[in-house]
């Protein structure tokens, strides 16, 4: 049986936020309105996700999590402590005469991230602006993303390269040999999954 959201009580939590049954809201967090988040999700301590992110249903998201507008989440997603997603590729504080700061507000300069089902991304990453990571991939703690991400890509570095391929379970199933080249699939992991 569900039960409602549980919000911790220094949570801040705005109008018109939708949030899942089963999920849990942690110390800190700041959540704005219009946010969409899923059912049993856990969102971290000191989390921040703006109005217009969007969170599946059992999205993970560890302390100090930065998710701003136009990022979107789909199911099964962990994201890992001081992971930060940006949405513009030409920031500046104010206009081009330094007359007044540009509003907050996201415009139509903000860039749509996508992060696909069961995808992992590590402790203290960095994700670029406008970019598709695929599904069941996974990002390597520290890691700054500029280009897509295939779908059970294992990604690296900054910038973040492909190392290897990753099944469903997290196991690494094939490593890129030293000139970064990864033999093509299916390739068989231990659980028993075959990877594409």
């Amino acid at each position: 049986m569900s039960q409602p959201a549980r919000v911790h009580p220094t949570a801040i939590v705005e109008d018109d936020v939708t949030l899942g049954s089963d999920t849990a809201v942690w110390d800190g967090a700041h959540l704005r309105a219009g946010a969409v988040i899923g059912r049993g999700c856990i969102l971290g301590e000191k989390t921040y996700v703006a109005g217009g992110a969007r969170i599946g249903d059992l999205c993970k998201l560890n302390a100090a999590v930065y998710v701003c507008a136009g990022v979107t989440l789909d199911d099964g997603v962990m994201v890992a402590a001081h992971t930060v997603f940006t949405n513009d590729r030409t920031p500046r504080a104010t206009d081009a005469d330094l007359g007044s700061l540009r509003p907050s507000e996201p415009d139509a300069r903000i860039l749509r991230t996508t992060v696909g089902r069961g995808a992992s991304v590590g402790a203290n990453c960095t994700i670029g602006p406008g970019l598709t990571l695929g599904a069941w991939c996974m990002v390597g703690m520290g890691s700054v993303v500029t280009h897509d991400v295939e779908p059970h890509a294992l990604v690296v570095g900054n910038p973040a390269r492909r190392v290897g391929t990753v099944c469903r379970c997290g196991e690494v199933v094939a490593k890129a040999d030293a000139s970064g080249a990864i033999a093509p699939g299916p390739y068989p992991c231990a659980c028993g999954r075959i990877v594409d």
